[in-house]
């Protein structure tokens, strides 16, 4: 190899090295800026070995327990949240490893999830029967959940759900690219390039400003990158759950190219927000619940 050519691929390398360090160190400092900003708006529950993070709003009964789209978290909820709170009592929450939650010891599981959920409710002092919406992958979720506990569920609202509505196009990123992420994110490429900025941009603060900080954590990221991989499984258990013949089921169909902005549109929102009322309407109607 020719010295100059040497010479120029050290160059090289010492300046791609550089960088690397400036961005980890970007990184480093930002996510600490974060965590001090942000602390966790709800509890904190131990569901054996870890907490998840849980956070409910409003008063009555039936309680709505919302299931977030995949490698977003309970803040991706806060419109519909925010509406639904006005009615009755609605709770948002984080998978393992997402948002605020911890990940515990296993990966990622369809029904390890649904079991989860089951723990965290009761031990939360949240009493059901619960009406459970879930978006997107939550959606799959929440139908395991329903058909693993009938006698939690009085009514399943879910949007957009993977398999079951061809009419929508939208876009998950790809699992190539979230298995990537995690590393992009370490040194702050992702938060340089405000790759998903745009996404959160229609919810409230600090709602909005929250799910971009998770969008920019190797933790957050590795552990939706872990739900991505075991997409095909958990749609396919979803469609395989058996459900209770008289259990009322909604299904939503929601406008959007990108996944992780859909609830953050006000009118996908909106459209979500009034299907999870009209159900807590109902199941009111038929169990003589608060009015």
């Amino acid at each position: 190899m020719a010295p100059v050519v040497r010479r120029v691929l050290v160059t090289v390398g010492v300046a791609l090295l550089f960088l690397l360090l400036v961005g980890a160190t970007y990184q480093g400092v930002a996510t600490a800026l974060e965590r001090r900003r942000f602390p966790h708006p709800g509890r904190l529950v131990d569901v054996g070995g870890h907490q998840l993070h849980l956070y409910c709003t409003g008063t009555g009964t039936p309680t709505v327990v919302l299931e977030a789209p995949e490698v977003t978290m309970s803040a991706a909820w806060a419109l519909v949240q925010t509406s639904v709170g006005r009615v009755t009592r609605v709770c948002s929450y984080d998978r393992a490893g997402l948002g605020w939650s911890e990940a515990g010891d296993e990966p990622f599981a369809p029904d390890a999830a649904a079991a989860q959920l089951h723990a965290l409710l009761p031990q939360a002092g949240e009493r059901g029967p619960f009406i459970i919406a879930g978006a997107e992958l939550g959606s799959a979720l929440a139908r395991l959940y329903a058909s693993r506990y009938p006698e939690d569920t009085s009514a399943l609202v879910l949007v957009n759900p993977p398999g079951a509505i061809l009419s929508i196009r939208t876009e998950t990123p790809s699992g190539r690219f979230m298995a990537l992420a995690p590393w992009l994110a370490r040194t702050g490429v992702l938060r340089a390039a405000r790759t998903w900025s745009s996404s959160v941009r229609g919810l409230p603060q600090p709602a909005a400003a929250e799910l971009r900080s998770f969008l920019n954590r190797p933790d957050h990221l590795a552990r939706a990158s872990g739900e991505l991989a075991r997409w095909n499984d958990a749609i396919g258990r979803s469609e395989a759950a058996p459900l209770p013949r008289d259990l009322p089921v909604v299904q939503v169909e929601v406008e959007g190219g990108d996944r992780i902005a859909l609830l953050a549109d006000e009118k996908n929102a909106s459209d979500v927000s009034e299907a999870i009322v009209r159900a807590v309407r109902r199941a009111r109607s038929t169990i003589g619940g608060n009015r």
